[in-house]
């Protein structure tokens, strides 16, 4: 009787799932090859679903973990807040200090969403500023660093993102933006203005919403192109 002999079987290997894009760039770049399939068609739906939530534009990779989720809850919940728009000088302790949280301006809504992670922009905007008090503007005429007002004008705090943070690219593709970046603009009248990304977005769907005061007190509004923007950063403090 013949011997029968078996070919060994070659190990069925399953494709990886497709990452989540992270924009509508990479939307189509990933999707758009797989949804002629029926498998492709259930990852485009899901994924549709994930978009439609916001979850997939989401936080930049190589960040700590946990880090842009942490900051856009901080800045969301400022918006449950009543905040009345005050950013007289007052005197405030040092460090840790802040002006009662009933008053303040677009900087402090930043500043107190960041103490919530345990990261005091004061303290590191003024230590800084007294290694190098010759690199930030000198618009107010100090002769010094104030740890009262320094971290509470916006560029100053521009100036030192620039130097311990991350400065990402200015345009006008809402892809470009992730939840946690911080990004300042120019009002008119020569007002600087400063907010934060958060993970919601427009009724449209095309651009995330910024949490920012703007003279309202905090609050989530579609505000990313409404203004000429001056400028775009991550800063993770001392957990970078």
């Amino acid at each position: 009787m013949p011997k029968i002999r078996f070919l060994p079987m070659n190990p069925v290997r399953k494709a990886a799932p497709p990452p989540i894009p992270s924009n509508r760039a990479d939307f189509f770049r990933i999707v758009k090859p797989r949804w002629k399939t029926a498998a492709g068609l259930g990852c485009l739906i899901g994924l549709c679903l994930v978009l439609q939530t916001g979850a997939g534009f989401g936080f930049r990779p190589g960040e700590p973990a946990g880090f842009s989720s942490r900051l856009v809850q901080a800045a969301i919940e400022r918006t449950a807040h009543a905040v009345t728009y005050d950013g007289s000088y007052r005197s405030i302790d040092y460090p840790g200090g802040d002006v009662p949280d009933h008053i303040g301006v677009c900087t402090d809504l930043v500043i107190r969403a960041y103490r919530r992670l345990g990261i005091d922009l004061q303290k590191d905007l003024h230590e800084d500023m007294r290694r190098r008090f010759q690199a930030y503007p000198r618009i107010w005429g100090l002769s010094r660093p104030d740890p009262n007002i320094d971290h509470r004008r916006v560029p100053n705090l521009q100036r030192f993102f620039e130097r311990k943070g991350r400065v990402l690219k200015v345009s006008d593709d809402a892809g470009d933006y992730a939840a946690g970046d911080l990004v300042t603009w120019m009002l008119p009248g020569n007002l600087p203005h400063i907010g934060i990304v958060i993970d919601r977005r427009s009724d449209d769907g095309d651009r995330p919403l910024i949490v920012h005061n703007i003279g309202r007190g905090p609050e989530a509004e579609d505000a990313l192109f409404r203004y000429p923007i001056t400028g775009h950063y991550r800063y993770y403090g001392r957990l970078e």
